[in-house]
């Protein structure tokens, strides 16, 4: 078993499936970046930030890229960009700019958004067209349409090319900016067979993360035209998102982007295997199409979210909660496939001692979600998300479990 942490004895090692973003970078990466010529990027002088923003962007058919600490920051440099205070935006209900930025869209840009009901986290051509307001003083002015590919409340359900032409079509018809919250855009290239140079025309901004399945530690690139990334430059600076020696973090994004494309698959493929495992046990009420690297699923009446989470903690693998009674599991390139076989063995254990089930009492989170919809307009599109805990270095000295306060809330 390969393990989450990699380090001390067997015992110690974790399998970590809350989130693609608990991903260490590999051998080959470490050396790219201890190699990286390096610069200082807010006078413009780090050449691996160059070279990294100068890929990216010819990647996509994009005029220049923007190199930020977060897919946060490049999707709200990115809305403040396109909008003006009293704006609206159109997104979906469960969409990661809406749910889990903070508030960025009020604090950093008063905008308005406006919410259509998503099929896991997809909207439509048609749905948009119908909610762009007509030209009133009572009405925002209707700006910007965000599309989130894959949709991370949606399960990693990814768009087809045809919906985003035809949203893309729209938008250019009406007037609208078209903004593409891309944080595991790569996932959807390599399962639905489209790419970056399909992509890229369709979309006034695209913002990729690195540092998802991609691996790195850190890092997220904003896309867009020449004068686009000049003004989102100006508002980077602003957000404190400036970096000087950024250059040993590009050059593992450039080696990400070179090399760690095509194994997104078998983070598919591992993640198709555990929804499959899931469906067959007693304790799971629905499981989520597994279209990507995310399997999320509800648990069946009188079971407990949080026995199930502690029961695997116990077992060193750690899961997430989305909702009340929706639960988790993300790979991603630090599980392989004897850790897949850890995870099952473990969820098959558990129908088989009952340990996750509820309370005598029969209060149960999984009560009100178990049978469900999975990852339509329920639970998945609330508030809630995928704990975090414990530090590496904390779980390395043996002082916690990472993790500690597992399904406890974020976004990712």
């Amino acid at each position: 078993m390969t393990g989450a942490s990699g380090n001390g004895s067997k015992a110690s090692k974790w399998i970590d499936l809350r989130s693609d973003t608990v991903t260490r970078p590999t051998p080959g990466m470490k050396a790219a970046m201890m190699d990286a010529e390096v610069g200082d990027d807010v006078w413009g002088d780090d050449p691996t930030v160059n070279e990294l923003q100068a890929y990216a962007a010819q990647l996509f058919g994009k005029e220049a890229a923007l190199f930020c600490p977060s897919g946060t920051m490049t999707n709200q440099i990115a809305i403040k960009v396109h909008t003006q205070p009293g704006d609206e935006l159109i997104c979906a209900d469960n969409a990661h700019i809406y749910l889990y930025e903070g508030g960025g869209i009020a604090f950093n840009s008063g905008v308005q958004p406006k919410l259509l009901p998503s099929d896991r986290g997809r909207i439509s051509a048609a749905q948009i067209a119908q909610s762009i307001n007509m030209e009133d003083s009572h009405f925002p002015t209707t700006r910007l349409v965000c599309l989130e590919n894959t949709a991370n409340k949606g399960g990693g359900a990814f768009y087809s090319l045809e919906q985003m032409q035809a949203i893309s079509t729209l938008c250019r018809e009406r007037g609208l900016r078209l903004h593409l919250d891309g944080a595991r855009l790569f996932n959807a290239f390599v399962e639905a067979g489209y790419g970056p140079g399909q992509v890229g025309p369709l979309f006034d901004s695209i913002s990729i993360c690195l540092s998802k399945g991609l691996g790195c530690p850190v890092g997220s690139l904003l896309l867009g035209t020449a004068d686009f990334i000049r003004r989102a430059h100006r508002i980077r600076k602003v957000l404190g998102g400036g970096m000087r020696q950024a250059g040993f973090l590009a050059a593992a994004g450039l080696y990400a982007l070179q090399n760690n494309v095509e194994r997104l698959r078998d983070d598919h493929r591992r993640a198709r295997r555990l929804g499959a495992v899931l469906s067959a046990l007693p304790y799971v009420g629905a499981v989520a199409p597994v279209d990507t690297n995310i399997a999320i699923f509800t648990l069946a009446q009188g079971w407990d979210a949080k026995a199930i989470v502690e029961s695997l903690k116990s077992r060193h693998i750690l899961i997430s909660t989305m909702a009340p009674g929706v639960l988790r599991l993300v790979t991603h390139l630090d599980v392989g496939d004897e850790d897949i076989d850890a995870v099952v063995d473990a969820l098959q254990q558990l129908a088989a001692t009952g340990e996750g089930k509820a309370a005598a009492d029969g209060a149960t989170a999984g009560g009100k979600a178990g049978g469900g919809a999975v990852g339509t307009q329920g639970g998945l599109n609330g508030s809630g998300g995928c704990g975090y805990g414990a530090s590496p270095a904390a779980v390395a000295s043996g002082a916690a479990a990472p993790g500690a306060n597992a399904g406890t809330g974020s976004s990712e």
